[in-house]
């Protein structure tokens, strides 16, 4: 009851105050919204350069920063109206912090004072601490109207101090007739202006131009979520959940309705969840963490590519297994940024994401698909300036669990958005010694994408409202125990040469989209052509029946065409229909992968017609172990896939 009394006598004042100052602002007297001002030294109070700002939101716990220039002006803008704590740092001074009410959209002015760290400043008045964990709704609210009313009536006074004179002659007497208006006469400037760039905005008001890549909209880029606002945040967490369902159908119709060769198809004819997945964000005082946890058929088939797994001890796949990203670290604020974290992460290399609601088409090109969707190590992300990422990584191996060898993998990205329509990423990988059981043979890749977005009309109801390609290349190989990366002595060429091209067309405000595109593929050697599953064959056990031997051929393309259907930015509903094909027997047939009686528990063994392990991985033993001519089974393998598939994708 209290609290409503409370209520009812604050809010009609603090309505008042607003009509009132709504007239000054008319009068250009204060400048308002987000938070800008001069930074002086308490003492003689002479501006100070070189200080950081930093407004730290009470109730969602982010922060905007900024640097005060030689002036000691700062501003620190598109804050969403709140209550806000406003720091100022700088070496060899006494942190300065006040408490601002942001409702308006635009700048509030607010001059800060930092004394000599000797002798330390005597206390200064200041707002009201804001509320801790423990504060409620209502209280925090009333805190906010009281701050904001302070604000206000400082404002009314300081206005009143700068012209009694003109105040005292404005007013007339109860009988007087009305005045006429001045029409030469300018009213006298403040005492102390912002700075103009915060009196008159320029075009650019309300855009971010310190956190790395928030000046521009890039939700458009394949590979990245197209979210523009979150669900639910807090100070101290911001949750994620996604759901992916499909129903694909394999025109080879396989009797098992296993498919193979892709890190998105498994499972023709059947509705089948390919991804569930909860966790978030969390985030407090440049401490940083996120976990996203992964069930659904990517929980099955992505650790069974990591061949890591079978060097010592402990199943790392099963203590991995429901995990997509599990990492922590700390925010430095150095330039524009500077995170160094540890843990599991999805990986750049393919342009594609690992998660299917973030990319153009459901199905990937072999680029993607055969090319690493997590490391597990260190991660350095560095921003020296809003347009540009440097990140090197210190790694187990090529998306591995564990180490395979003797050496860490190493490498990097080099992300550049130099404009909100393009964008450009280099990842390159070395010295990894990525082969299971054969230490002498060594790793290189580099994976280059380009991003552009040639047609941008959002706003349009009807027709093409955008249109972008992408465009990616990827060469690698390996070398020493046995290959080479050019062929000849030292052994069989072995290496990767791939290539990738999308175009995408939005419809009707971008609520519906139509990607057309493929990719193409050769891998002599099969270093990184993904294993059927043949027999439950993964790739710790391998297979006799598609061998990853030096010399061995793969060359892949293949082509989809995607429609999407996006009412709403957390949803999209899709169908897919795409061909692949292979220059060896590759993808399921008829007659399956799966042995007569099913998986026999010895997928590197030829199987027996009676579904039994031969005991040997060369067919002429094999052969002769099952009783002679025609007693080996074989898998029903392709040279070409053709599926039609759909779906819906959620992500909050």
């Amino acid at each position: 009851m209290t609290r409503n009394l409370l209520l009812f006598a604050v809010v009609p004042s603090c309505i008042a105050m607003q009509l009132t100052v709504a007239t000054i602002t008319a009068s250009g007297q204060e400048v308002s919204g987000g938070v800008g001002g001069v930074t002086r030294d308490s003492t003689s109070k002479q501006p100070l350069a070189q200080v950081r700002i930093t407004a730290h939101s009470v109730r969602k716990g982010t922060d905007r920063t900024a640097i005060s220039g030689p002036d000691g002006a700062f501003a620190v803008l598109a804050l969403e109206p709140g209550l806000y704590q406003v720091a100022a740092a700088k070496e060899g001074f006494t942190e300065s912090t006040t408490n601002v009410y942001v409702a308006t959209p635009r700048p509030y002015r607010v001059d800060l004072l930092l004394a000599a760290d000797n002798p330390p400043a005597p206390a200064a008045k200041t707002s009201p601490a804001p509320a801790d964990s423990t504060t409620t709704a209502v209280e925090e609210e009333l805190a906010a109207l009281k701050l904001r009313i302070e604000q206000l009536e400082a404002a009314l006074h300081a206005r009143a101090a700068a012209t009694p004179a003109e105040t005292a002659a404005a007013a007339p007497s109860p009988s007087a007739a009305p005045a006429p208006q001045p029409t030469a006469a300018a009213p006298a400037p403040p005492a102390h202006v912002l700075p103009e760039a915060l009196e008159a905005p320029d075009a650019t008001t309300g855009v971010d131009n310190f956190t790395p890549f928030a000046f521009g909209d890039f939700t458009w880029l394949n590979g990245t979520p197209r979210n523009k606002d979150t669900v639910l945040d807090t100070k101290f967490f911001t949750p994620e959940v996604r759901f992916d369902t499909h129903y694909m159908v394999d025109f080879n119709q396989p009797v098992d309705h296993t498919m193979g060769g892709s890190t998105e198809s498994f499972r023709s004819g059947e509705f089948q969840e390919e991804q569930i997945s909860v966790g978030g964000d969390f985030h407090w005082q440049n401490v940083r963490g996120r976990v996203l946890y992964m069930n659904g058929l990517f929980a099955t088939t992505t650790p069974r590519n990591d061949g890591s797994a079978g060097v010592g001890q402990w199943d790392l796949r099963n203590a991995y297994r429901y995990v997509s990203e599990a990492w922590g670290g700390y925010h430095f604020n150095v330039s524009h940024g500077l995170n160094v974290d540890a843990g599991i992460f999805v990986s750049y290399i393919g342009l594609f994401s690992y998660y299917n609601f973030d990319n153009w088409t459901y199905q990937p090109s072999f680029v993607s698909s055969n090319t690493p969707w997590f490391f597990n190590g260190l991660r350095i992300q560095w921003f020296p300036t809003k347009k540009l990422k440097i990140e090197p990584w210190i790694i187990n191996g090529w998306q591995s669990y564990a180490k395979f060898n003797g050496h860490h993998g190493l490498g990097g990205q080099i992300l550049y958005r130099p404009h909100e329509w393009l964008s450009l990423v280099f990842n390159n990988y070395g010295n990894g010694t990525d082969t299971l059981g054969n230490p002498g043979r060594s790793r290189i890749h580099t994976d280059d994408s380009v991003e552009v977005r040639y047609y941008n009309k959002p706003d349009q109801d009807k027709g093409v409202s955008k249109m972008a390609f992408s465009f990616t290349a990827d060469a690698g190989c390996e070398y020493g125990g046995g290959v080479t990366c050019h062929g000849g002595k030292g052994g069989p060429k072995q290496d990767f040469l791939g290539w990738m091209v999308y175009n995408r067309i939005w419809l009707n405000k971008d609520k519906f989209a139509v990607t057309l595109g493929g990719g193409q593929m050769t891998n002599p050697g099969r270093y990184l052509t993904l294993l059927p599953p043949i027999n439950g064959a993964d790739a710790i056990s391998g297979s006799p029946y598609f061998t990853a031997n030096p010399g061995d051929k793969a060359h892949m393309w293949d082509s989809t065409i995607t429609l999407h259907y996006m009412p709403k930015q957390y949803i999209t509903w899709w169908a897919e229909a795409g061909y692949r094909h292979s220059d060896v027997p590759y993808w399921s047939g008829r007659g399956g992968i799966t042995p007569p009686g099913g998986n026999n528990g010895s997928p590197a063994q030829y199987v027996c017609a009676s579904g039994a392990p031969s005991g040997a991985n060369d067919l002429p033993t094999a052969t002769a172990n099952c009783g002679g001519p025609g007693s080996v089974w074989f898998p029903d393998l392709r040279r070409g896939q053709a599926t039609f598939s759909l779906g819906v994708m959620v992500k909050f």
